[in-house]
């Protein structure tokens, strides 16, 4: 069995820490939209998790536990949405898309 590295096991436990932050994010989201989550397609909740994602590693853990996600609305995940699939697209440098989405996550601190 090979030796994993101090780092790789760093790496490892940030990505497992931020997985289950973005699932317990995503549960609250999911129980807070009710039935109109079922109007969110596979994709649409691929590009809403992996935004959640990006916006952990961008702001503090204290920013992200003061985010209260049963709170936003239809319209903010709709816009969050959007955002990925801009980034998806390469429409929209993903460094920009954060910070839009950062002040999403803001408004509902």
């Amino acid at each position: 069995m090979p030796d994993v590295t101090e780092d790789e096991r760093g790496r490892r436990v940030f990505q497992i820490t931020r997985e289950m932050a973005v699932e317990t994010a995503l549960d609250k989201i999911r129980q807070s939209v009710g039935q109109d989550w079922k109007l969110y397609s596979v994709s649409d909740i691929v590009l809403l998790k992996y935004m959640l994602g990006e916006s952990w590693v961008s702001m503090n853990r204290s920013s992200w536990g003061r985010c209260t996600f049963s709170r936003l609305l239809r319209e903010d995940l709709d816009a969050i949405i959007r955002i990925g699939k801009e980034v998806k697209n390469r429409k929209r440098l993903e460094g920009d898309a954060v910070r839009e989405m950062n002040e999403i996550l803001r408004r509902v601190s």
